[in-house]
């Protein structure tokens, strides 16, 4: 397509103003854009994003929400099979759902939350330095039976460090919106 600048105008031309969209066609487009229930695949991976560890955050949650030695002294934390600072595993829990919202958010999936979380197990200490990685794979889906624009889809997501060793894996159940139809 030539630029604005390349164009010639035809002084004799008759042009019409209308607007650039029309209400339908701003929300067709964005919900072309939007994920719902129907785009999920059973077996579909994702990698939601990074997270970087770091000492004072460790410590600043510690303080808050899990004060146990480990979690707030080095010399404590040496005491333990932990050998050093250790984050808490529900630090470890909110580092990853950072970055799952972040993810949902930016990829404009039509998520309604969660109900709840199946199986989570804590499989190695977390240290500050650590660069948690999370990855998440959809194992089913499932139509509500009773609220027919919604669906909810069950995950296995699994946290790894930098070394590629899986520390935190879980289950959960998500709700997401089903695609409307067209009007």
């Amino acid at each position: 397509m030539p630029s604005l600048s390349a164009c010639r105008l035809d002084p004799h031309a008759r042009f019409v103003a209308r607007p650039l969209h029309s209400r339908q066609a701003v929300v067709a487009a964005m919900r072309a854009r939007m994920r719902y229930f129907e785009d999920l695949e059973i077996g579909a991976e994702t990698h939601f994003g990074s997270y970087e560890v770091t000492r004072e955050e460790v410590l600043d949650f510690a303080r808050k929400y899990d004060p146990q030695p480990f979690h707030l002294s080095d010399e404590e934390a040496a005491k333990t099979h932990f050998g050093r600072l250790a984050a808490s595993g529900w630090h470890t829990c909110a580092m990853t759902m950072a970055v799952i919202a972040r993810h949902v958010v930016d990829s404009e999936q039509e998520g309604l939350g969660s109900p709840g979380v199946d199986e989570l197990r804590w499989l190695k200490p977390v240290y500050p330095g650590d660069t948690l990685h999370v990855n998440g794979k959809i194992v089913e889906k499932t139509p509500s039976r009773s609220k027919p624009e919604i669906g909810s889809f069950r995950t296995e997501t699994t946290v790894t460090n930098q070394d590629g060793l899986p520390v935190m894996r879980f289950k959960s159940i998500v709700l997401i919106r089903r695609r409307p139809a067209e009007v």
